[in-house]
């Protein structure tokens, strides 16, 4: 458990059973552990889209700078190609912030808003935890009195050390019982709660690359060269590298 128990008197007798401790730490421990996972999660979609937004706006930059090019006046082919390249990123950027809007609205805040409930979460474990220490201490006092030879103001301060007590056993009792019984309650609750935010995720995924898909497809039919393979255009452009080091400006010494 993540509590560090007060030292205290112990009493003898056992007032909460192993099993049931055993189960309230196995019940806790899927808790803490689903706390973590979820702010883990949360910090890595935000990083996601913060990533997707900067690839997208330094494409726009990179196409809009190609367009600014000198050699767009000089070149209408290069001119032509270049604003086809500059509309396909400006396309996929818009297509991008729409895909960003939607994952923040259906995953993003949907975590925050879940990870806001577990310190109330901690907070009522750490009340049943103070609970069972005064529990306990008064225990302790009622089995020292108990212990002692019953004379009159003995029995007086065992009355008092019982009626003491038995409210605080009470509050224990029943803040482990709430406890007990709705911490498997939060646990499985998770399911419901994020399974439409993940089936949400994937939707604006399938709906962000069917529209890439378009993008790229309709750009490659204005700029690509009919007939030309990959290894074509590679061999191609190897020959142009030579012509350009046969240069005496660029020749070794």
């Amino acid at each position: 458990m993540s509590w560090i128990p007060f030292k205290i008197g112990q009493p003898k007798k056992q007032i909460v059973s192993k099993t049931v401790e055993r189960d309230f730490e196995r019940e806790y421990d899927k808790l803490q552990k689903l706390e973590e996972q979820t702010k883990k999660l949360h910090k890595d979609m935000k990083k996601s889209t913060e990533a997707d937004t900067a690839m997208s706006k330094a494409a726009v930059k990179i196409s809009g700078d190609l367009l600014s090019n000198p050699l767009c006046e000089q070149d209408q082919s290069f001119l032509e190609f270049m604003t086809a390249l500059d509309t396909a990123m400006k396309r996929m950027d818009a297509f991008n912030q729409e895909k960003v809007n939607q994952i923040q609205k259906t995953v993003i805040d949907p975590l925050k808003k879940y990870s806001s409930v577990f310190p109330s979460l901690n907070m009522a474990v750490k009340r049943r935890e103070q609970a069972l220490q005064d529990y306990k201490r008064l225990q302790a006092k009622v089995e020292k009195y108990e212990e002692k030879e019953k004379t009159g103001p003995i029995m007086v301060k065992l009355h008092q050390a019982r009626e003491e007590l038995r409210p605080v056993r009470e509050d224990f009792e029943a803040k482990n019982k709430q406890l007990l019984d709705e911490m498997p309650k939060f646990y499985h609750s998770r399911i419901d709660y994020f399974q439409p935010s993940f089936e949400a995720l994937i939707r604006a995924q399938v709906v962000y690359f069917t529209e890439m898909h378009k993008i790229f497809s309709d750009l490659t039919d204005q700029i690509d060269q009919a007939g030309l393979t990959d290894e074509q255009r590679e061999r191609e452009n190897e020959s142009k590298l030579n012509e350009l080091r046969a240069l005496s400006i660029v020749a070794d010494d």
